[in-house]
């Protein structure tokens, strides 16, 4: 199951919880939110995982870039050799290489950046999602700490419960 779908399976739990009478408060299943919580917790590391795996990936395409950009420019610069090394196109052969050159480092620039973008957006994606589910976790454990709190309170003998609504 989705990490977001457990967050969303701990607060649809609270939320039909039953409610403390005069209070903001509720009760759970202590073993059952455990339960759902260490299932999520046991989820996250997998998610972890993704994201070093977005940065691996990240990098192998910025290799493969880089390869590609040395190979274009070493390209570009045997060429550029070969034209000025004719007497007769010389000046044609210098502007040709400088081209070819310029051509691929503006093509690996943008290979670059391409990539960046694209692993920029996926971290931030994963960034997102990591900020909700910490705030989940956060506001679930908040209600466990009130829960356990209520928990402790025992009514004296001329105290009865309330009617329930």
């Amino acid at each position: 199951m989705d990490p977001l779908d457990r967050i969303d399976e701990i607060i649809a739990m609270v939320e039909s919880a039953r409610s403390v009478p005069m209070s903001r408060n509720c009760m759970v299943d202590r073993g059952e939110m455990i339960g759902v919580l260490d299932e999520l917790r046991a989820d996250l590391p997998a998610e972890l995982r993704k994201a070093a795996a977005l940065l691996e990936e990240r990098d192998n395409i910025l290799d493969a870039g880089q390869r590609e950009a040395d190979r274009i420019i070493n390209e570009g610069e045997r060429e550029h050799s070969r034209l000025v090394s004719m007497h007769e196109i010389t000046v044609s052969a210098e502007h040709e290489g400088n081209r070819i050159i310029s051509e691929a480092r503006a093509e690996a620039q943008r290979l670059r950046e391409e990539v960046d973008d694209y692993v920029d957006t996926a971290l931030a994606n994963f960034e997102q999602f990591l900020t909700r589910a910490l705030a989940s976790i956060e506001r679930g454990r908040d209600k466990m700490h009130a829960l356990r709190e209520i928990g402790q309170f025992v009514p004296g003998e001329d105290e009865r419960p309330l009617p329930s609504l």
